[in-house]
């Protein structure tokens, strides 16, 4: 059969090319051209990732001519959208004739629909159960209940105003999500990727454990602009867990360094997983604050692994990379200028130009865009070039898509909170429950996040339970951005604490370890993943870097220290009064300030 699937059509890959610079171009364009009216430049969004979520990634011929189908469906409807946004405007969310009463129902079925597709069924069942207490919940009993709304101003609340599919998190995905997911591809199609693993190895490759930290470091760099957990594990992890196999470290040990370092690229800056842009929208707080609040706590994530490795180095012996294995200072200067120049070029614009991220990231991206066309010897090479920038559009789309399928799809549920009053309840719950206090109900917002990541995406998690549970860490007396970042890092938990531990699945699937050692092995090693968000709590000159900068300082020693010692206790070669004596103190210096 003719497709567009590369599955089906390998020969397909300069349309799916010409499909990822159509993205490219459209949302770098809107950064130059201005203000464009939100119902049109958030439907032609949803329009341009259609074909991605269900013709590229279709896995068989019925699913590649239904996603055909629903493709066309809903360009047509999100065209009709933005051709109609000033009429629709006029209508204040209220569907006029049966029409748009189908059309509306068209696209929140396909906006699911896309969602099941790209990361399966449980945040579409979110989203259905969402819509069904929108319809319905007026005849539940109780405080839960709701007052009703009519059926044609609840659906075009959600469809042809902005309260639902063409909401500010759509907005945030239109206008800041996206740029940085091309400046991220740009980079990865070329020489940025080597150059992380280069640096990483000419700073950690001669040290103890020297493997190990390789894999830490360069999942730090290459995860400051993948912003995946999945991703990191498979680019870094394809290099980093056969060299720490050949040097004799342990499988499960191998893997749980390469899934716990690779999962914080989601709390890393620049990109956090496009949890950064998403906690700009809701709670206004510049981008470049946003970023530096979450810098320290980043790195002491990375930190305690370092350490973490140091005390599994007592246990077992975790040699250096061999000195032939290592990379010479010239390649790892010239590799290091195809990462080092565009994030210049990133920082320059935002801190010493005053531009916005969005124009400053633009500004990145042609300067990674150019780097496309040379080699680590350094020659241009033109044929090389074009075919990496034909790569990079390919993954633009791709990740563009998957990226915009979850935040249209969660962004029905905040809709519908909103319509509803459905967060305000639920905020009242979380009150009474902890009782007025504030550690108890962070410990049930917690748990909340945890249960609710084991389903969901990252982002979408986060946004949902800061929708909800938000609102009441602040009235207990947390910052906005306390209450947000604490969410965010905690809806990172599934990433290796089981049941569902998606990063320790695939480092455990490519090195052919049992999945529990190394989920047990990850969260000894990742105990900073549990610990620094409520550390933050407790220390909130931690997130002040850009306020209280000496502050800031010596709480990061303190809780430093502390997760050093947290560590040492869990993994390190010590009898059990010493590791109680190091827990104590490692729990003080975390959370001593609090009390």
């Amino acid at each position: 059969m003719t497709s567009l699937s590369p599955r089906f059509a390998p020969h397909a890959g300069h349309v799916w090319m010409l499909f990822g610079a159509i993205t490219a171009v459209f949302h770098i364009g809107l950064i130059f051209y201005g203000l464009v009216p939100n119902l049109v430049a958030r439907p032609l969004h949803m329009a341009l990732i259609l074909p991605w979520v269900f013709l590229y990634s279709a896995k068989t011929p019925l699913a590649w001519w239904s996603g055909l189908v629903i493709t066309i469906i809903g360009i047509a409807g999100c065209i009709w959208i933005a051709l109609s946004h000033q009429m629709l405007r006029n209508q204040y969310g209220f569907l006029e004739n049966s029409f748009q009463v189908v059309l509306a129902i068209s696209l929140l079925l396909i906006a699911m629909e896309g969602a099941r597709r790209m990361i399966g069924w449980p945040l579409p069942l979110v989203a259905l159960c969402a819509l069904a207490y929108g319809l319905w919940g007026q005849h539940i009993p109780g405080e839960f209940g709701h007052a009703g709304t009519p059926l044609r101003s609840f659906l075009g609340t959600l469809v042809i105003a902005e309260g639902g599919l063409w909401g500010s998190l759509t907005g945030v995905s239109v206008g800041v999500v996206a740029i940085f997911v091309i400046f991220g591809a740009v980079l990865n199609a070329g020489e940025a990727g080597q150059g992380f693993m280069n640096v990483a190895a000419a700073a950690a490759g001669r040290l103890t454990g020297g493997a190990a930290k390789v894999s830490v470091l360069s999942s730090a760099l290459f995860g400051s602009i993948s912003g995946s957990a999945s991703a990191n594990v498979a680019s870094t992890g394809a290099i980093t867990l056969p060299a720490m196999t050949k040097l004799g470290y342990p499988k499960r040990l191998a893997a749980a360094v390469e899934a716990v370092a690779s999962s914080g690229g989601q709390i890393m800056p620049p990109l956090m997983g496009a949890g950064a842009f998403v906690m700009v929208e809701l709670t206004g707080v510049p981008y470049t604050q946003i970023m530096l609040a979450a810098l320290l706590p980043a790195v002491l994530y990375f930190l305690t692994v370092w350490v973490g490795i140091n005390a599994y180095a007592q246990r077992f012996d975790l040699q250096a990379v061999p000195e032939d294995q290592r990379p010479g200072p010239r390649m790892v200067f010239v590799t290091s200028c195809f990462f080092l120049v565009p994030f210049s070029v990133l920082l320059i614009a935002m801190f010493a130009a005053g531009f916005t991220p969005q124009y400053a990231a633009v500004l990145a991206i042609f300067a990674g865009a150019a780097a496309l066309f040379f080699d680590a010897t350094p020659r241009m090479n033109l044929t090389q070039g074009l075919a990496r920038l034909g790569g990079g559009f390919t993954a633009i789309g791709r990740q563009v898509a998957m990226i915009a399928a979850i935040i249209i799809c969660a962004s029905i549920i905040i809709g519908v909170l909103g319509i509803t009053g459905l967060g305000i309840k639920i905020t009242s719950v979380i009150l009474s429950g902890a009782g007025g206090l504030l550690w108890p109900a962070l410990l049930l917002t917690a748990l909340a996040c945890l249960l609710l990541g084991m389903e969901v995406p990252t982002t979408a998690a986060y946004v949902i339970c800061v929708s909800v549970a938000g609102p009441a860490l602040t009235e207990l007396g947390l910052e906005p951005l306390q209450a947000h970042l604490f969410v965010f890092w905690f809806a990172l938990l599934s990433t290796i604490t089981p049941p569902v531990c998606g990063a320790v699945f695939i480092a455990a699937g490519m090195i052919a370890e049992n999945w529990l050692k190394v989920a047990l092995t990850a969260m000894a090693l990742g105990v900073g993943l549990y610990v620094i968000p409520l550390a933050m709590i407790a220390n909130p000159a931690l997130i002040r870097l850009t306020t209280n900068p000496f502050g800031a300082v010596i709480a990061f020693a303190l809780v430093g220290t502390g997760l050093g010692c947290l560590s040492y206790a869990l993994i390190g070669r010590l009898r059990l009064p010493l590791r109680v004596l190091l827990a104590a103190l490692g729990l003080a210096a975390c959370f001593g300030a609090a009390f």
